[in-house]
C-alpha cells in the first residue's frame, strides 16, 4: 500500500509541475488575448477557439463575461467553452504513452469549435448586435499575485485533485485488479461519451483531471476524452448562469454545447474502429 501511495504523490508532482510551467506563461498573455478577443468584430470565433485552446479556466469566465457585456458572439462563446482544455492539457503531457493524442485533441477542438461557432452566429446573425467596447479598467493586483501567486494556487489546486483521483484509482485498482476495472470500462466504451459530457458539466478542474486520468489509464477511449473536455467549460458555464434574465438562452447555448461535444465524440469512436 505505500507504494501506491508514493507511486500517486509522484504522478501528481509531474502533472504540478507541468501544470505551474504553463499557467505562469500564459499568466503574463492572458490580458493581451483578453483585448484582442474583445477589440475584433469579425472572424470572433475563429479567435475564440484560439484562446480556448490556453490551459487556463479563467478564459471560459472572461468569455462570458465579454458575452454578457455584448462584445463577443453566441457563437464566439461556444467556441471558447468547446475549445477549453483546462488542467487536461497539462496531465495528457505528463503521459509519455498518450502524448501522441494532444496534438489532434487541439486539432479537433479548434476546428470544432470554430465551426460550431460559425454556424451559431450564422444562425444569429441578425439577432444579435453587439456593444461597444468598454474602456479598460484599472488593474490593482499586483504582478507577484497574478503571475506567480495565482498560477502556484491553481496548480496546487490542479495537484490535489490530480492526487485525490490518483490515490483513489490506485487503491482501487489495488484491490479490485487493473485488469477488471479497464476491461469494465472497454465492455462499457459506447456509453463512455454519455457518461464523460456529464462529468464535463461539473465546474470544477477535477472532472477534467479525472477524464484525463481515465484515458491515461486506457479506461476512456479518445472519443470518449473529447466528449467530455469539449463539454467542459469549468467556471464559464457557472458564471454564465448567473445572469438570471438570460438564463434559458444560456442553458440552450450549453445544451447545443452538449450535443455537438456528443456527436464529435461519438464521430470519433467510429471512425477509429474503422481505422484501426
Amino acid at each position: 500500500m505505500l507504494n501506491v501511495i508514493l507511486d500517486a504523490i509522484i504522478d501528481s508532482l509531474k502533472v504540478f509541475g507541468v501544470a505551474l510551467l504553463i499557467f505562469v506563461v500564459f499568466s503574463l498573455i492572458e490580458e493581451k488575448i483578453t483585448n484582442f478577443l474583445a477589440k475584433r468584430r469579425t472572424n470572433q470565433s475563429l479567435i475564440g477557439a484560439a484562446c480556448g485552446l490556453i490551459p487556463q479556466c479563467g478564459i471560459s469566465v472572461v468569455a462570458a463575461d465579454l458575452y454578457k457585456s455584448r462584445i463577443i458572439t453566441s457563437g464566439a462563446l461556444l467556441a471558447v467553452f468547446f475549445a477549453c482544455s483546462d488542467e487536461a492539457l497539462p496531465i495528457l503531457l505528463t503521459s509519455s504513452e498518450k502524448l501522441i493524442y494532444v496534438i489532434p485533441l487541439l486539432i479537433i477542438k479548434f476546428v470544432g469549435g470554430f465551426s460550431l461557432g460559425f454556424l451559431i452566429d450564422f444562425f444569429l446573425k441578425k439577432k444579435e448586435v453587439l456593444d461597444d467596447i468598454p474602456t479598460a479598467s484599472k488593474n490593482e493586483e499586483s504582478k507577484l499575485s497574478k503571475y506567480l501567486i495565482h498560477p502556484l494556487l491553481h496548480s496546487l489546486k490542479i495537484f490535489l485533485y490530480v492526487l485525490i483521483i490518483n490515490l483513489l484509482f490506485e487503491i482501487i485498482i489495488f484491490y479490485t485488479g487493473e485488469e477488471i476495472l479497464i476491461d469494465f470500462l472497454r465492455s462499457n466504451k459506447y456509453i463512455t461519451p454519455l457518461l464523460t459530457v456529464f462529468f464535463g458539466l461539473i465546474p470544477n478542474c477535477a472532472s477534467s483531471a479525472l477524464m484525463s486520468e481515465l484515458f491515461i489509464r486506457n479506461g476512456l477511449p479518445f472519443g470518449a476524452l473529447v466528449t467530455g473536455l469539449c463539454a467542459n467549460a469549468g467556471l464559464g458555464m457557472v458564471y454564465l448562469l448567473k445572469f438570471k434574465e438570460e438564463r434559458l438562452k444560456s442553458l440552450g447555448l450549453i445544451g447545443i454545447l452538449m450535443l455537438y461535444s456528443l456527436i464529435i465524440g461519438y464521430a470519433i469512436i467510429f471512425i477509429m474502429e474503422l481505422v484501426g
